[in-house]
């Protein structure tokens, strides 16, 4: 009762934008455990970083402003991603040194060109507005969110090494390639490191055969081995940098809306690639069909991200469900307004 009360007062701390903020991340990774769209360690510990963020929070500390003593910025993509970073950090003592930029748009799904551009960045919120439902619930002001991260990139100090984190996650392997382009005039040195990759070494027993699909499902506890190991890690070239910021031009220019991690690259595919897939992870959980023969949309979209070795998130999955009711393949009952209010079955 009394930690509740103390969340309370820390709420009401905060300005009104802030919040929102916080309780709209609350909320999501909520959602990804009711809905089982999530590793429930990733989702924790992204609630555990919130917690600690309301605790902990200060007005005086509206703005991201790294101390002159800075000597490392980690710049993760997801918010589960972040919290594990900082508690990680914050064990090793390194939370004063060591400062974190948080990308938190999905990159591997809706168009992304232009995004340099006013232009570009609202037919991307367009797009996402008309075709994912959760957009219609983010009142964020995108604009401000976009000159808030320039603005991270911007402060960092000249003596802080970069570290981008990626692994072979395609959500974290567009963002690394969109940091890099936003990096790439910036004259810090800059590595690329993959937790999972790391962990996958440092896990590799004959007992142990643990592999993660992205950095958020590692847990802080190896999240710490990672970042230790990671010091070894060799740091990009210039030519480097160059390479892989002119490929997140070269993919934003395709002018798609989804994109996969295949043979060591990011690809862009049909809006429906994943659509036969959908229909077979239906058939597959026909056993949970009510007497009607329908499966509940969460369980359904649960089940494809389950056993999905691509990381494009479940939004991007209840589109294509959508999209399957719209064009007649697939009956629906109930509402679509979101996972847990419908059901579908083969028409």
């Amino acid at each position: 009762m009394n930690e509740i009360m103390d969340i309370k007062k820390a709420v009401d701390r905060l300005s009104p934008d802030n919040a929102k903020s916080i309780l709209r991340l609350v909320l999501h990774q909520i959602r990804l455990l009711k809905e089982q769209t999530a590793s429930p360690e990733g989702a924790a510990a992204g609630l555990m970083e919130l917690y600690d963020r309301l605790m902990t929070y200060d007005d005086r500390k509206l703005s991201w402003d790294p101390d002159p003593g800075c000597t490392h910025v980690h710049i993760v993509t997801g918010e589960s991603f972040a919290g594990s970073m900082k508690l990680a950090l914050r064990e090793l003592g390194r939370a004063d040194t060591h400062k974190i930029v948080t990308l938190n748009d999905n990159y591997a799904i809706g168009p992304i060109g232009g995004l340099d551009t006013p232009e570009g960045r609202q037919a991307r919120r367009d797009w996402f507005k008309h075709n994912i439902a959760a957009a219609l619930e983010d009142d964020a002001d995108s604009e401000a969110e976009y000159d808030a991260l320039l603005r991270k990139l911007d402060q960092i100090p000249e003596q802080a090494e970069i570290i981008v984190w990626a692994s072979r996650s395609v959500y974290e392997q567009t963002g690394m390639r969109y940091a890099l382009h936003l990096l790439r005039h910036k004259p810090n040195a800059i590595r690329v490191c993959d937790a999972c990759a790391i962990c996958d070494t440092l896990d590799k027993r004959p007992d142990h055969s643990e592999t993660y699909r992205r950095s958020g499902e590692i847990v802080p506890d190896k999240l710490r081995e990672a970042l230790l190991q990671a010091e070894h890690g060799s740091r990009l070239s210039a030519g480097d940098i160059r390479r892989l910021a002119e490929e997140w031009t070269a993919i934003a220019e395709q002018g798609g809306v989804l994109r996969i991690w295949r043979d060591g690259a990011v690809r862009e595919v049909p809006a429906d690639h994943f659509d036969p897939y959908l229909l077979e992870m239906l058939e597959q959980v026909t056993n949970v069909a009510d007497a009607g023969g329908f499966v509940k949309a969460a369980r359904m979209v649960g089940a494809a991200i389950g056993h999905c070795e691509q990381d494009i998130g479940d939004a991007y999955f209840e589109y294509r469900l959508r999209e399957l009711i719209y064009a007649g393949v697939l009956e629906v009952r109930g509402i679509p307004a979101g996972l847990r209010y419908y059901s579908v079955r083969r028409k």
